[in-house]
């Protein structure tokens, strides 16, 4: 197994394993916008705080087949810098299939750029435990003990973009490319936001733009899987709930409970 981070995983639970952080998956990019009036940096006031939590159930169909959450935390350092703690957490699966993964990305609490990156994962019988040190300075990054790599400028990993991807405008009708995502492989992502909606999931109903990520990788981002993801237009920008029409049966993840942080906005 190479240290690459994987653009899909293994079956139909582990791609929705990821679900919540890829909304704008591995391949984030560089504020690189077309469209009128394109803004090329995160706004001032950010949409989210410490202590927010996002919590998510997850099914294959009609299947109830996991939960799944994300936190963000903040006080902790990486080599000096004030850095966003995100913690990911998906639980699941079926009498024969069982995931345990947890994801977490540090980033600065300024530029957003990503700093450090972990994946533990436990999908039936597979295993990975990486860990990226990411040094936006010199663009490299390095996974554990191997040699530094080059990477991008202001780097992003698969839970810092979606922080980041919540600070943008997301105008309808806007067309949206990064060039980002820390390992630059996975570069460019796309972002269309096609429309307007009226949305209720389990936490409630809500006003929303839907936007498809373009990922040129097969799974649920990829042009095939035809996913689309809800973001509510209030200033807490949450992710509401995302949907993937794949040949093997639609994949679908949904906002169940929402508690904003400290200063931050309630999505409602």
């Amino acid at each position: 197994m190479n240290g690459r981070v994987p653009f899909s995983s293994r079956s139909a639970l582990a791609l929705v394993a990821g679900v919540v952080l890829m909304a704008a998956s591995p391949r984030l990019g560089s504020p690189q916008m077309s469209g009128p009036g394109m803004a090329t940096q995160p706004a001032a006031a950010l949409p989210f705080n410490a202590g927010e939590v996002a919590a998510y159930g997850v099914s294959f169909g009609i299947l109830h087949v996991g939960n799944g959450s994300m936190t963000l935390t903040a006080g902790d350092t990486v080599r000096g810098h004030s850095v966003w703690h995100a913690v990911f957490v998906m639980n699941g699966g079926t009498l024969f299939f069982k995931v345990r993964d947890r994801i977490e990305s540090w980033f600065d609490v300024g530029t957003l750029s990503s700093l450090r990156f972990s994946q533990k994962l436990h999908e039936a019988g597979y295993r990975a435990d990486r860990l990226f040190e990411i040094y936006p300075e010199r663009a490299t990054y390095q996974q554990r003990d191997k040699s530094e790599r080059p990477s991008v400028p202001a780097p992003l990993d698969d839970a810092s973009f979606l922080y980041f991807i919540r600070t943008l405008p997301l105008e309808l009708g806007h067309r949206y490319e990064f060039r980002r995502y820390f390992q630059p492989e996975g570069n460019p992502v796309v972002i269309r936001v096609v429309r307007r909606e009226r949305v209720t999931v389990p936490a409630g109903t809500f006003d929303a733009v839907v936007v498809q990520p373009q990922i040129t990788t097969q799974g649920i981002f990829s042009e095939k899987g035809h996913a689309e993801v809800w973001i509510s237009t209030d200033p807490s920008h949450v992710i509401l709930q995302v949907k993937s029409q794949l040949a093997f049966g639609s994949i679908n993840l949904y906002l169940s409970r929402f508690t904003r942080g400290a200063g931050g906005t309630a999505a409602r």
